[in-house]
């Protein structure tokens, strides 16, 4: 019999805070300034979801921390003014906090960049954890960030959802033992996301409070 769910671990960008035309603008912005003409649009899609170490590494093994520290640098100047929150999302985790589900966010991201997301958004004191990149050694797909949050929650695989925009999401609660759900806003596509075999893909947030009064029924 299937465990119902009690805890709620979601990726941060893509999934509850709009990023990806901030994340694409300033990946668009470094990489023309040093390899002119080499990167459109849909090459950059791809950068979306790993962490930063993972994409420059791949772009420019012998200069990633000079790719990464520029691009925090213009990440941060512009992210207020370039983000925003999907539809619903503060409603739904007030909801979902208002019923008892534990909630985390799971991370490639750094701490110091999801805390004023989490500010900016209003809703930093709805989760119970935050595990970023900082806080581990292997990031997503790699299972450490959410076995990680698991035990800082105090909570098992069984009984968990990740829920996330992208592939690392869903192969990272796989590889973790959790069930998943994608979100079918991802900036990749519903259909991109669905070739992972999330166990639920979400239409709209709200969704999940669907979702928990159906396993906890």
């Amino acid at each position: 019999m299937t465990k119902n769910i009690t805890t709620l671990l979601f990726d941060f960008d893509g999934t509850l805070l709009n990023t990806n035309e901030l994340i694409i603008h300033t990946f668009s912005t470094v990489l023309e300034k040093h390899f002119p003409n080499s990167y459109e649009r849909e090459d950059i899609l791809q950068f979306i979801g790993p962490s930063l170490k993972q994409t420059f590494e791949t772009i420019a093994p012998l200069r990633t921390e000079e790719l990464i520290k520029e691009y925090r640098e213009l990440n941060l100047a512009l992210h207020d003014e370039m983000v925003s929150v999907y539809d619903g999302v503060e409603e739904t985790l007030y909801l979902l906090k208002n019923r008892g589900l534990k909630m985390a966010i799971v991370s490639t991201k750094k701490r110091d960049t999801i805390l004023h997301g989490l500010r900016l958004m209003g809703v930093s004191e709805l989760f119970d954890t935050v595990i970023s990149l900082d806080d581990v050694e292997n990031p997503k797909p790699h299972p450490e960030p959410i076995l990680k949050a698991l035990k800082e929650l105090s909570s098992s695989a069984a009984e968990s959802l990740m829920i996330g925009d992208n592939s690392h999401d869903i192969e990272g609660g796989k590889n973790a033992g959790v069930r998943t759900a994608g979100v079918a806003w991802s900036a990749k596509g519903e259909d991109f996301l669905a070739t992972f075999k999330p166990d639920y893909m979400l239409q709209h947030i709200s969704d999940l409070l669907e979702l928990v009064k159906e396993e906890t029924a």
